[in-house]
């Protein structure tokens, strides 16, 4: 006699259960639900980009950051007539370990384009320099010292001047991570949404992202 029960799968609930066939009778093997969990690339399979050891030069103080960098000045003229800005200087820092540059010419005053100029910079330098990512078993202690204060708190406004240094190290974390802003979020105690908003609000960052998902063949941030 033929049996009635079907040989297809049924799941309930976090396992799969096949019922396979033993001479004349039908035993049930329990198997273990497929692995979802997201897969991270391996290092030599991430989007190449410029590499230095941490700390990150974002996340420096300011006296630290601009003994790394080699500062410029040049009397530049603004729109608006002869008279405009004719007494200001433009500010050039030239970050010498990685050849990124910030640079402001808009004010009247030379300390206030270099404080304009350092800001540019540290941006640059977030979106453009990766260090190691906690994803990768190592951080440095200014770089931890970061994480700790920030994480589960990820609304910084735009004039934060914390706002470079956590961009780089979740940018950091997001190309260890192939883009996956559901993987950063669980390090940083945030939701996937509140990574994005934070990327959204800056536009190079975000592009930088969906760069690195294009290179790993997943489809780009909306």
């Amino acid at each position: 006699m033929q049996s009635c029960i079907s040989s297809a799968a049924p799941q309930f609930g976090q396992r799969h259960f096949a019922l396979v066939p033993k001479l004349d009778r039908w035993r049930i093997v329990v198997t273990a639900e497929p692995d979802k969990s997201p897969q991270l690339p391996a290092p030599d399979q991430r989007m190449p980009v410029t590499r230095i050891v941490g700390p990150h030069p974002a996340t420096l103080g300011s006296d630290q950051l601009l003994e790394q960098c080699d500062l410029r000045t040049q009397r530049r003229s603004g729109p608006g007539g002869q008279h405009r800005n004719k007494t200001s200087s433009g500010v050039f820092l030239h970050h010498e370990p990685t050849g990124v540059v910030g640079e402001a010419t808009e004010r009247r005053s030379q300390s206030d384009n270099r404080s304009i100029a350092l800001t540019r910079l540290r941006l640059r330098l977030a979106v453009e320099v990766r260090t190691d990512s906690v994803l990768d078993g190592f951080v440095s202690g200014a770089e931890a010292e970061w994480r700790a204060a920030y994480v589960g708190n990820l609304r910084i406004g735009e004039r934060n001047a914390a706002r470079p240094a956590v961009l780089a190290l979740i940018l950091n974390d997001l190309h260890a991570a192939g883009g996956q802003p559901s993987v950063v979020a669980k390090r940083w105690k945030a939701s996937t949404s509140a990574v994005t908003r934070l990327l959204k609000s800056h536009p190079p960052a975000f592009a930088l992202v969906n760069a690195i998902r294009k290179h790993h063949g997943r489809g780009p941030l909306k």
